[in-house]
């Protein structure tokens, strides 16, 4: 039988076919599929993904909401009510209880969905071979038959059978545990080959940690090799976060506090006042009740939700939610340069060879614009190659030691691959030369691709006059690696030091240098390092300027008004990010510490520099874990940007990691904890300033809440230890936290920050979430709600009015009073004294309307009066609670002037 008969019984032996069989066994060419074929193979196959695990079932979601301490006192409440026939109590606590179990229920599946959006938001793209130009389609629209292009730090897309590879190896330990990375090969292998041994397949989720490749698509989706294995499915995220773990805590503390403090009321109500035990039992679980927050753990649950929301709109996509609370306390931003505090529209300005210096006119990635010689008087000298060999030499290395493609679409141009190459790409067609025409001219013969660790790219070509090495990085290693230099006479040896010169005067003016050089091979030489590393005959530098982003110039006038110090590291040379950390407005521009400088200092050093330092130069992306760990070290907390595989440990190791969502590598996205959808420093100082909303509106929500439920539980056992009549009864207590949690304490979940938000330093990681001010607030608001509440009760009941009414009024001057104080909680500490303060949230006085109706549904509606026993109040006794109210506002106002002075 043959091998395409054989593989029609067995679709999974890709690896026995050879290239060719595999072709023609997916009906696909080198050149990849039509749009019109890969449309109609989308329809038949499907989309290249994988069936998102099942978060929690509904009901294991219902039952998590009565996993709180606080909510099992109200069941126990509830039963105990019923069983000495408190009926209506024992519903109405039931109904509470299963109300705010339902906001956490829903709360919870908003919060999965959000997540799961998310995750989509952050689908990896893929770059495919459609209708023979490179062009890149998000992963799920891959099909079998489609040629992919992948290299080091992409996540491969699907299941794949290699055609062509250039010192490719994956990490596949995912799927196989092979804890090495595997050298990849394009020769078929033997058909009972182990899946761990196919080394001509590249695997679905396997990353790329070097080299590049082209394959086949032979399976996507479920039938990939990752597809079939349902362990590796992932969950739905869980949304506990140390905020909310901290908040547990909190509650079992209020709990045991609670309990005390209702049982030794009911035991001293019944010694000292001989009061019945049943009725002391039940003012015992009044106080219980009153004195919970029921709704708090929702409300900070929708909080970090909208937050999380809130930032995806602003392009800051949260993978974890941890990284919301986290972002509160960034003190140190390390970013890279190119992309992210610049517009990443890297355009070349400047050629310098031997003999000559040319200017090149134009920005971004339309080949528009004059290439003349520098100081040139008459138009012929610019534009023409004719008259410049060293020139073209020099451009023509540029344009095949590459792998960026310029193409035009709608009038507009784009770069498939990196900006840097494509700006020489851009830089050739400005001078006549047709990138495309020329690399199928000279095909290349073999690679060496681009890593951090060795700083150049090499290629191997047959050229006019034999075999050559082309190769491009960084300008000190080239130059290192150079023994001559190309002039229009032939070639000269090289001077280092008039080249570093050259190197300097360019980085100066803010441009990064690339060095490009040739070497003649043998017909029959390998290309490997050792043959690049010496003996280069220097062609050229190039100069590429890419401006910075004008927001980023804002973002980090922002950062320093914050107490946040952005720091720069880049890969570029140390006067280049010099001169762009200057046009940014960074501090210490004084000196850049070199890549080198760090690898000659040990840990201690580099502690003692760091934060007189804001550029780091020629940095690799090992130097940035240990720039995390020297900042960590002095106390600071970082966020890390990165967008390569070896930025990982980094992005790990940083308190918030953050990855580029268009060049990032699918293995930089994982490591992080955020992800930039623009891939701008701004939008990293727009998720600061988000986090520190979220977690500001969590405290205010926490502050405005517990004075309501200190003010009614101090009032029954007040009541209780007085021998008097409770002014508030555990079912209107119960109906006072309802309205209180669910409308108004919700309304501050929305607030926007506060003008000084991004004026304050940032908020220490180890501080409480209640600290002694935050405690001083909730027992002075209690206290104050607690004077409301008796001087309305009693007042009423001296006029002779029923208890039914004195509590009527209690009710709502309690209501009222928390209605006043929510205006106050906007500022916890600034003054609400002004227009914008008094009515400047549409949300809160959406919710005080919300509690005014409902309030007088619990006055007047008939039902609700006899559920809740209550009465309707006349028009005098809403005037007293309006000043009541108004007294509460003050006074609060009050008690922020003085605590402002003393601070």
């Amino acid at each position: 039988m043959s091998r395409t008969g054989k593989q029609a019984a067995t679709p999974e032996a890709w690896h026995w076919l050879s290239v060719d069989e595999a072709l023609a066994q997916q009906s696909a060419t080198r050149e990849g599929l039509s749009r019109e074929e890969a449309a109609a193979r989308l329809a038949q196959y499907g989309e290249n993904r994988l069936e998102q695990a099942q978060g929690r079932p509904w009901y294991k979601r219902l039952l998590a909401q009565f996993a709180n301490i606080l909510m099992l006192i109200l069941v126990v409440a509830a039963v105990a009510s019923s069983l000495l026939g408190h009926v209506i109590d024992a519903a109405a606590i039931v109904g509470v209880v299963l109300i705010i179990a339902l906001i956490g229920f829903f709360q919870e599946g908003k919060a999965e969905q959000a997540l799961d959006s998310i995750r989509n938001m952050l689908s990896p793209q893929a770059n495919v071979l459609r209708d023979g130009q490179r062009t890149t389609v998000p992963a799920e629209a891959l099909v079998p038959g489609d040629i992919v292009l992948f290299e080091s730090g992409d996540r491969v897309p699907a299941d794949v059978r290699l055609l062509e590879v250039r010192r490719l190896k994956t990490d596949e330990a995912a799927l196989t545990g092979e804890s090495v990375p595997v050298d990849k090969q394009p020769a078929p292998l033997a058909h009972d080959t182990e899946l761990a041994e196919r080394s001509n397949m590249a695997f679905a989720s396997t990353l790329v940690v070097q080299g590049n490749a082209r394959g086949l698509v032979v399976a996507t989706g479920g039938r990939s090799e990752i597809g079939k294995i349902s362990e590796l499915l992932r969950s739905v995220e869980q949304i506990k976060t140390p905020l909310l773990q901290q908040l547990d805590r909190a509650g079992r503390v209020l709990a045991v506090f609670i309990l005390l403090a209702a049982g030794i009321t009911a035991l001293l109500g019944t010694w000292l006042h001989q009061q019945p035990l049943g009725e002391m039992f039940m003012a015992a679980v009044g106080l219980a009740v009153a004195a919970i927050p029921e709704g708090l753990p929702a409300i900070v649950t929708i909080g970090l939700a909208l937050g999380v929301q809130r930032m995806a709109r602003r392009r800051a996509i949260i993978r974890r939610l941890p990284a919301v609370e986290t972002l509160g306390s960034i003190s140190t931003i390390f970013s890279d340069k190119t992309g992210t505090l610049t517009r990443n529209e890297m355009t070349a300005q400047a050629i310098w060879l031997q003999d000559a210096r040319f200017t090149l006119e134009g920005i971004g990635f339309a080949p528009h614009g004059k290439l003349c010689r520098e100081g040139a008087a008459a138009e012929e000298q610019c534009n023409g190659l004719a008259h410049e060999p060293a020139l073209q030499r020099c451009l023509l290395a540029s344009v095949l030691c590459n792998d960026a493609e310029l193409h035009q679409e709608d009038e507009r141009y784009r770069i498939f691959g990196d900006p840097t190459e494509g700006a020489l790409v851009v830089a050739a067609e400005k001078a006549g030369l047709d990138h495309l025409a020329l690399r199928q001219q000279y095909p290349r013969l073999d690679a060496i691709p681009f890593e951090s660790e060795h700083k150049y790219m090499a290629t191997l070509h047959d050229l006019e006059g034999g075999r050559r090495l082309l190769v491009k990085g960084a300008p000190d290693r080239i130059i290192e690696m150079s023994s001559h230099v190309i002039t229009d006479a032939g070639e000269a040896p090289l001077v280092a030091s008039e080249w570093e010169a050259h190197i300097e005067a360019l980085s100066s003016r803010g441009l990064r240098v690339l060095a490009i050089a040739e070497k003649a091979m043998e017909e029959d030489a390998e290309l490997d390092h050792p043959h690049v590393q010496s003996g280069l005959r220097l062609l050229g530098l190039i100069g590429l300027l890419d401006p910075p982003r004008e927001e980023a110039i804002e973002a980090v006038k922002r950062c320093q008004r914050a107490g946040i110090r952005p720091v720069m590291i880049t890969g570029d040379h140390a006067a280049t990010a010099l001169a762009i950390a200057r046009q940014l407005g960074f501090q210490h521009t004084e000196r850049a510490l070199t890549g080198r400088e760090m690898e000659a200092m040990t840990d201690e050093q580099l502690e003692a520099i760091i934060l007189e330092v804001d550029v780091f130069a020629r940095a690799s992306p090992e130097h940035k874990l240990r720039l995390v760990k020297a900042m960590q070290a002095r106390g600071g907390v970082c966020a890390m940007t990165g967008d390569g595989v070896n930025d990982g440990p980094a992005l790990k190791r940083a308190d918030v990691g953050v990855a580029m969502g268009i060049q990032g590598t699918e293995a930089a996205k994982d490591a992080s904890q955020m992800v930039l959808a623009d891939d701008n420093f701004a939008t990293i100082v727009h998720a600061i300033e988000e986090g520190r909303k979220v977690y500001d509106n969590i405290r205010k929500t926490i502050t405005f809440i517990l004075p309501t439920n200190g003010a009614q539980g101090l009032a029954i056992m007040l009541a209780v230890l007085a021998g008097t009549s409770l002014p508030v009864t555990p079912l209107q207590a119960l109906w006072v936290n309802m309205v209180v949690a669910i409308t108004l304490g919700l309304a501050l979940a929305f607030e926007s920050g506060e003008k000084d938000l991004m004026q304050r330093p940032p908020r220490d990681p180890k501080a409480p979430l209640l600290d002694l001010f935050l405690l001083w607030r909730v027992v002075f608001v209690s206290l104050l709600l607690l004077v409301g509440v008796f001087g309305m009760f009693n007042w009423i009941l001296g006029q002779g009015g029923s208890e039914a009414l004195a509590r009527t009024g209690a009710v709502n001057m309690l209501v009222a009073g928390s209605a006043a104080y929510l205006i106050n909680s906007r500022y916890l500490l600034n003054s609400t004294l002004t227009w914008k303060g008094v009515f400047g949230s549409r949300p809160v006085w959406v919710a005080i309307g919300l509690v005014l109706l409902l309030q007088l549904g619990f006055t007047y509606l008939p039902f609700m009066q006899f559920v809740l026993v209550s009465e309707g109040l006349a028009a005098h006794h809403w005037l007293a609670i309006l000043v009541g109210s108004m007294a509460v506002y003050g006074v609060v106002e009050v008690e922020k002037s003085i605590l402002r002075r003393r601070r």
